[in-house]
């Protein structure tokens, strides 16, 4: 089975404020650019097969030092950038609530049934992201792959793998640290377990 090495990019300009960051494309901070440096040295004894990242500048940026490090030029694919926030896109959740307060807390109580004012549908997000998975365990039947992507998508996948649903994303995994590392073992079937969950890119390698 494959090992998918799954990583949210690094700190950005809109972290501070926690502002709803989709498919803006935001720059990271000096703090994620080092987070990325980290993540560099931590793939160059990773024995990695493939780097994979989203299109958007800050998981690009992200996967940079890694693919340095590894001499793996790293595959941008489209189906991997963050969900697309709508009306929420940008804004604070003090600001949402201002603006579309019976919106913001219908996405509270059920943020599929009820995702941010035209925004992708999470289960669209989920539904193209598979596929390029699927693809990368075609192409690495075996092998470790990184993929540096987004906090929200990850977490609806994650969801996907491990049969829940989706609209649990926020509750079960209420935050995603910059440069987390969560490891997934897939067949790109139904054969699937969760190795690691949100660590920290410093932490020790075993």
């Amino acid at each position: 089975m494959t090992t998918l090495i799954l990583v949210r990019h690094g700190e950005t300009v809109w972290h501070a404020e926690n502002r709803y960051t989709g498919r803006s494309d935001v720059a990271l901070t000096r703090e994620g650019l080092a987070q990325a440096e980290r993540l560099g040295d931590r793939a160059k004894g990773a024995r990695l097969a493939a780097i994979w990242t989203s299109p958007l500048s800050r998981a690009r940026s992200t996967a940079a030092p890694a693919a340095r490090s590894t001499g793996l030029e790293p595959h941008v694919d489209d189906r991997l950038r963050e969900i697309d926030f709508g009306a929420g896109e940008g804004l604070t959740a003090a600001q949402m609530r201002e603006r579309f307060p019976e919106a913001r807390a219908a996405f509270l109580r059920d943020p599929v049934a009820h995702h941010l004012p035209g925004g992708e549908h999470p289960a669209d997000a989920v539904a193209r992201a598979l596929p390029c998975l699927r693809e990368i365990t075609e192409s690495h039947p075996d092998g470790r792959v990184l993929v540096v992507g987004h906090s929200t998508l990850g977490r609806l996948l994650l969801c996907h793998f491990l049969e829940v649903p989706l609209s649990r994303y926020r509750q079960l995994f209420p935050a995603v640290r910059n440069c987390g590392i969560t490891e997934v073992r897939w067949d790109g079937d139904r054969s699937v377990s969760l190795l690691e969950f949100n660590t920290p890119v410093d932490s020790p390698v075993d």
